[in-house]
């Protein structure tokens, strides 16, 4: 019997938006694995352990995945990853990979999915909460109405763009390039939101873009609304 890969969504820091799904794999595997050179030190084992005290015992998969845009480094990584998940499905045993919020957006699961896929194993997602769900609700504010569309972009990758479509903006991944970020915003004439650790400990809300610091974090996640 192969192991199975599962991507586990653990939401977006409020250990309390884990599902009961969630907290079942964790409790019924035995590898947990979680991007980071120490499983213990990612958010997202730190989000989970709370809600599952049980994941200090289990055996812990580190796997490194570096934040950088050398197209190189990323995909050797991503190979040494996918080459150490294989080396538990090889054994039969399932591997829970730890994503934040919905391993579906913007997950780094996704590059070893892929890869575990082409070796003939099988994977799964598991969902959880969205962070730009969860900021929407902690701004207690709607997405979208209606018929409104709604846009969800990584701000770092789109800062040569502008928003100017119908409908709710959700600009994420906006940490390292705020300055350039709040520009857009700027330029775009929106009402701006923005929620930075949304569920965490440390937690801000800023309700205004002239409220957003330039040195915001990177779990940083804002909300643009056309305005009335």
């Amino acid at each position: 019997m192969k192991g199975i890969l599962y991507g586990v969504g653990v939401g977006p820091g409020d250990p309390e938006l884990m599902t009961l799904k969630a907290v079942r794999m964790i409790r019924e595997n035995e590898v947990i694995a979680a991007a980071g050179a120490q499983v213990e030190d990612t958010v997202a084992y730190q989000i989970a352990v709370q809600a599952v005290p049980e994941l200090a015992d289990k055996e812990l998969l580190p796997v490194y995945m570096p934040m950088t845009h050398d197209r190189r480094e990323l995909e050797e990584n991503h190979a040494k990853g996918a080459k150490r998940i294989l080396s538990y499905l090889e054994q039969g045993k399932n591997v829970v990979f730890l994503t934040l919020g919905d391993p579906v957006v913007y997950s780094t699961f996704t590059y070893l999915q892929k890869r575990v896929e082409d070796q003939g194993y099988e994977t799964a997602f598991v969902s959880g909460i969205t962070s730009f769900c969860a900021a929407a609700a902690r701004l207690n504010l709607p997405l979208v109405e209606w018929n409104e569309p709604l846009h969800v972009i990584p701000g770092v990758h789109r800062l040569d763009g502008r928003l100017d479509q119908p409908g709710t903006y959700v600009v994420m991944k906006s940490g390292r390039k705020m300055d350039q970020v709040k520009q857009l915003l700027q330029a775009s004439g929106r009402e701006v939101c923005m929620v930075e650790n949304c569920g965490m400990a440390n937690e801000r809300v800023y309700r205004s873009l002239e409220e957003i610091p330039e040195d915001a974090g990177y779990y940083s996640l804002i909300i643009a609304r056309e305005e009335g």
